[in-house]
């Protein structure tokens, strides 16, 4: 058996930017057009967590619960 290839920083780093590149492509380069959406999917998510958080019951998590916020440094 052979061990798993971990990416590199570059490996990531391109992923990351192809990221970016797609959503940027998709609003045809608009970058405040990418941004608006990019927030509108945050709340959209925020608000379906907050609900599930809500359904669901301490025993089917097992004591977890989720977290609104981010809790790691997001840097540029």
């Amino acid at each position: 058996m052979s061990a798993e290839k971990q990416p590199s920083d570059i490996e990531k780093f391109d992923a990351w930017m192809d990221e970016i590149a797609s959503a940027l492509a998709w609003h045809g380069g608009d970058a405040e057009a990418t941004i608006r959406t990019l927030l509108a999917d945050c709340k959209h998510l925020r608000e379906q967590l907050a609900l599930a958080q809500i359904a669901m019951s301490v025993g089917f998590t097992r004591g977890w619960s989720p977290c609104r916020e981010r809790h790691d440094e997001v840097t540029s």
